[in-house]
């Protein structure tokens, strides 16, 4: 069976759009960086995912690009890399800070002419500005302290919020992988099993059935630490009528979808079912909203909204939906502050959290944009609230 993944050619294309992008901001050269967990610019444009190091990629107005790495991963980046031209940066290191005394590593000067940037007063646009480290910057400043360095966060979001039909499939294949972790993860929750346990069971399914890592660290939460909106597993015992929070993930070629559902260990009642139910309604009602021209605050406000009339206010968290792709939350958000229209083969997240006193859940899936509606990308959500036997 061919395997899902984004082939070489769209990673040249990439490039060539970038650089579109960046000619006509004024700029001679954009840099993103990536890190490990964060790797999503770097590998978005070399398909290069770094370990322990640092990674970027840049990219000229003329259209030429280098790979960035670290000192220890000249043969990784080399065996990896969609781009020729790679270069090992002593900026690039590891946290650990090593002085590698020996090493004879290139600079952000010789990255720049062979890709074809000259001069000394030159603009440089830096596409991932949180993931760019302080040794980064210093080091761009002292190759170039004539140069003006400036932001240019939003080339990555133009180029990273419609999705290609190779993402697409990406992300859909993901989503089927993930069916297949969470069956097994309900299978076989019960009274005495730990969360870690859980988490274990969906690492093996996604493994076996072609995931090449988890897209997230796998969220398996129970009773109260379900009131977390971001939170790890722990060694928690999962008991009888616990409220169990899943979100599993499964990455392919570095998309990262996933699939979050309450379970109950028995029989949910009173508030408590009250609480999960309007939880779905407002992820039923979210995707309800969704399709190509819709104004991304106008959703998120009318969703604010709801939960203020149903007397929820101070159990909402966030808005409904965020970007998803490369990272299992990238940009754009649907917030009452992100004044922009939905656009076809844009992808979210639709995530819809509530955090209450002594539980909370969350209902998420993802979706495409389209004319006439948002394509799910899976039918998980429609079992409802389940409950197991106990």
């Amino acid at each position: 069976m061919k395997r899902i993944c984004i082939p070489d050619y769209e990673y040249k294309e990439r490039i060539e759009r970038a650089a579109k992008l960046v000619a006509a901001k004024g700029l001679d050269v954009m840099l993103v960086c990536s890190t490990e967990s964060d790797y999503a610019n770097a590998r978005y444009f070399s398909g290069f995912w770094p370990l322990f190091e640092r990674a970027g990629v840049a990219i000229s107005a003329k259209g030429d690009a280098a790979l960035l790495v670290g000192p220890e991963s000249a043969v990784f980046g080399k065996d990896w890399s969609k781009i020729e031209k790679v270069f090992v940066l002593r900026e690039f290191r590891e946290s650990a800070d090593p002085s590698y005394p020996e090493l004879q590593a290139s600079t952000f000067n010789d990255v720049f002419k062979a890709i074809g940037v000259s001069g000394e007063n030159i603009k440089i646009g830096l596409g991932s500005y949180v993931e760019c480290t302080l040794p980064i910057y210093e080091g761009l400043k002292d190759a170039y302290p004539k140069a003006e360095i400036v932001k240019c966060n939003d080339i990555m979001v133009d180029l990273r919020k419609i999705k290609s039909e190779n993402e697409l499939a990406c992300i859909r294949e993901g989503f089927r992988i993930i069916e297949l972790a969470t069956d097994e993860v309900i299978r076989n929750l019960k009274p005495g099993v730990t969360e870690l346990q859980m988490v274990g069971v969906a690492q093996r399914v996604i493994y076996e059935n072609g995931a090449e890592y988890e897209g997230l660290p796998m969220y398996v939460f129970s009773e109260e630490s379900t009131r977390h909106a971001i939170s790890r597993s722990t060694y928690r015992t999962i008991g009888k009528n616990d409220i169990v929070q899943l979100n599993l993930s499964a990455k392919i070629d570095g998309y990262s979808p996933s699939i979050g559902l309450p379970v109950v260990m028995g029989k949910l009642e009173g508030e408590r079912r009250e609480i999960v139910q309007f939880c779905l309604d407002m992820h039923n009602w979210t995707e309800a909203q969704l399709r190509t021209g819709v104004m991304a605050d106008s959703v998120a406000k009318e969703f604010l909204n709801r939960y203020k009339e149903a007397g929820y206010e101070k159990n909402y968290v966030y808005g409904p939906c965020h970007g998803t792709g490369m990272i299992e939350v990238e940009a754009p958000w649907m917030e009452t502050s992100t004044n922009y229209p939905l656009e076809k083969n844009m992808t979210f997240q639709v995530d819809t959290f509530i955090s209450g006193p002594t539980f909370g859940c969350r209902w998420e899936k993802g979706v495409a944009i389209k004319d006439d509606g948002a394509e799910s990308y899976t039918d998980y959500l429609k079992k409802g609230i389940i409950e197991l036997g106990f």
